[in-house]
């Protein structure tokens, strides 16, 4: 799914929502079990926020991975010395790549991405968007939910279309 609409519009709020990372109205379900029966920590760990501008707590970003992540890193066209490197060096589309490795190690059911590829040169969306896919959506009980100002023809293509406008969701047929 791709979320679009203006800035300011509330697309990263209703990601925060979907994440139970801000109190919300509604009922949201995963698998057909409501999110207030599933304990916060876990319903994270099955539905993940990758924010716009990811935060990091150790000094270089390999310390955030407990797997072994060379082969993403060639799928994703980053050199694998970038886990020695400090973050505070990192460009922010590599911190936003990184961030979604850091997510997927958890193996979450949906990830919610907030503008992952907006700080991307084209070659290197291109890669993440069928990084995505090929290890990821391949899965059949894996789902994205991803907000962008300016989604790419791969993902209008593949993705189910919404605009949010005026706190709510209209779908584009």
């Amino acid at each position: 799914m791709c979320i679009q609409g203006a800035s300011g519009t509330g697309k990263s709020l209703l990601l925060k929502a979907l994440a139970d990372l801000i109190p919300a109205q509604g009922e949201v379900l995963l698998q057909n079990q409501k999110q207030t029966d599933i304990e916060p920590s876990q319903w994270r760990r099955y539905v993940t926020l990758v924010p716009a501008m990811p935060s990091w707590w150790h000094p270089t970003a390999g310390e955030h991975f407990s797997c072994n992540i060379d082969n993403y890193l060639t799928q994703l066209g980053l050199p694998h010395s970038i886990v020695q490197q400090p973050i505070h060096t990192l460009s922010t589309g590599e911190k936003q790549r990184l961030a979604i490795l850091r997510a997927l190690q958890h193996n979450p059911y949906v990830l919610l991405l907030d503008e992952p590829t907006a700080n991307l040169d084209p070659v290197s969306q291109s890669r993440l968007e069928q990084f995505l896919f090929d290890n990821f959506l391949q899965q059949t009980d894996r789902s994205i939910i991803w907000v962008a100002h300016h989604p790419s023809p791969w993902l209008v293509d593949r993705a189910q279309n919404f605009t949010l406008h005026g706190g709510c969701l209209s779908g584009d047929d």
